[in-house]
């Protein structure tokens, strides 16, 4: 694997809504790292508990020791959004001008802009947020090549695959589909290296 951290120790934000996958998503990437041999922390904070409400996980990755669950505000160096608007949340709390986003482009809209309360930006203007806002970034349609895949909580593989194209994390396909494989029958390890390559192919 022929990439390291770029500094000492990156913070990574995997941001979505209930229901998509972000703790599974979470969870497969730090153990991916720690397999690197890296020291790496994980905190999650959740919205309304029911499907729907906002989920964000923290993964802390250090070459040499471990950190807290929790990192500063404005220190993201990566953040990855199972949803679009969820992107634009982290990154005001979050975000720099070094920070790097991958997001998921399908929406998932919440109660308000259903009830017509609240409204939601256009996939426009969140791309002007992102390109203003940020050293790097992309909007993929992971759902679509989910949904393709017979499951659209494959979105959240998808963007771990998208992830590894990248280069901007120590991970490969070889480190996910042996942390996949730990707790996975043959058939849905099958499915999930499939969303994988799906996720390397959008970068």
């Amino acid at each position: 694997m022929k990439v390291r951290l770029s500094k000492d120790s990156m913070n990574v934000i995997i941001t979505g809504v209930g229901g998509q996958g972000n703790v599974l998503a979470s969870r497969v990437l730090a153990g991916m790292l720690v397999n690197a041999g890296y020291y790496v922390t994980i905190g999650e904070t959740f919205g309304m508990s029911q499907r729907g409400g906002s989920v964000m996980s923290h993964v802390r990755i250090s070459q040499k020791a471990i950190r807290s669950p929790q990192m500063p505000l404005g220190s993201a160096d990566i953040i990855i959004a199972l949803e679009p608007v969820e992107a634009l949340r982290v990154l005001i709390k979050y975000g720099n001008p070094d920070v790097a986003v991958l997001s998921n482009s399908r929406v998932v809209y919440p109660i308000g802009v259903i009830t017509g309360e609240l409204n939601y930006p256009s996939l426009t203007e969140i791309q002007n947020v992102l390109q203003k806002t940020t050293a790097k970034n992309w909007l993929l349609d992971a759902t679509e090549d989910a949904v393709k895949l017979g499951n659209p909580v494959l979105s959240n593989i998808i963007m771990i695959g998208a992830l590894s194209a990248t280069d901007l994390l120590p991970i490969d396909r070889r480190s996910f589909e042996k942390e996949i494989a730990k707790n996975m029958t043959a058939d849905k390890l099958r499915i999930n290296m499939l969303a994988f390559d799906a996720g390397a192919k959008l970068i």
